[in-house]
């Protein structure tokens, strides 16, 4: 495939004219420029949007990219919103952005969102017609749990809040009291910490998400060699008369031995 120009615009007539570069509202040329951002560069940062180059064209309010060579996982998104309304297929930050316009679309006369290429047979557009959606959408639950990471960042001056660095290289956000931050003595910054937590957490993608700190919770990573000694001795009296422990366990589980 060759170099495409991605073209994302915003169509507004919610303020009683048509969004145009010659005259928009500052909130909303900041926060759409700061979704096409997003839009583009994904979660994987596919895009490098700090080198890329832009135009800002009629229609009603459009930003066009120079020529993009190489961006499979995009040029493949944009293909999957032509195809249906789904958005699991997407990338996840990119599936964020759709689902927020969808949102405004319908709650705002007089907006849409549309998105073209010239690979594409006709531009996506986002719309109060439009059904964008996730079918993931009720596979959120309520969960309370322990997660091991390492403290980020830790405080606000406005909401408090810690950003804990997971064994998986993932950042996750938890918000928390003032008090119990204020309350809590051990210096915690850049180390690492076990959390009791309060979350969302999606069955399908395995994600957490509006996590909220309930206590800090003291562990100790070292094996104390006399409980592990003790525990050996209690296990080999427990099993002494079991002639072939792992038939036994295969048994109890159901298996074939």
């Amino acid at each position: 495939m060759e170099a495409q120009r991605i073209t994302l615009a915003l169509d507004d007539h919610s303020g009683g004219f048509e969004t145009t570069p010659n005259r928009v509202r500052l909130a909303d040329l900041v926060r759409f420029a700061d979704d096409v951002q997003t839009f583009l560069r994904g979660a994987t940062r596919e895009i490098d949007t700090q080198s890329l180059e832009v135009a800002v064209r009629q229609g009603s309010l459009a930003i066009q990219t120079a020529p993009i060579p190489v961006a499979p996982r995009l040029f493949a998104d944009l293909q999957a919103l032509l195809d249906g309304d789904l958005l699991d297929s997407l990338d996840a930050r990119r599936k964020e952005v759709v689902e927020r316009w969808q949102k405004a679309a319908r709650q705002t006369r007089g907006l849409a969102y549309r998105i073209s290429a010239p690979f594409m047979q006709r531009p996506v557009v986002v719309s109060a017609d439009s059904d964008y959606r996730g079918d993931d959408a009720d596979q959120w639950v309520q969960v309370e749990r322990y997660i091991r990471g390492e403290i980020q960042d830790l405080g606000g001056s406005t909401k408090a809040n810690a950003h804990v660095r997971l064994p998986d290289g993932s950042t996750l956000r938890v918000t928390t009291d003032k008090d119990l931050l204020r309350e809590d003595t051990v210096n915690r910054l850049y180390k690492t910490a076990m959390l009791r937590i309060k979350a969302e957490f999606n069955v399908l993608t395995r994600e957490l998400r509006n996590a909220r700190l309930m206590e800090f919770v003291e562990y100790v990573d070292q094996i104390d060699e006399a409980d592990l000694a003790r525990l050996t001795r209690r296990g080999a009296s427990a099993w002494k008369d079991v002639r072939d422990p792992t038939a036994w366990v295969d048994e109890l589980r159901g298996g074939e031995h």
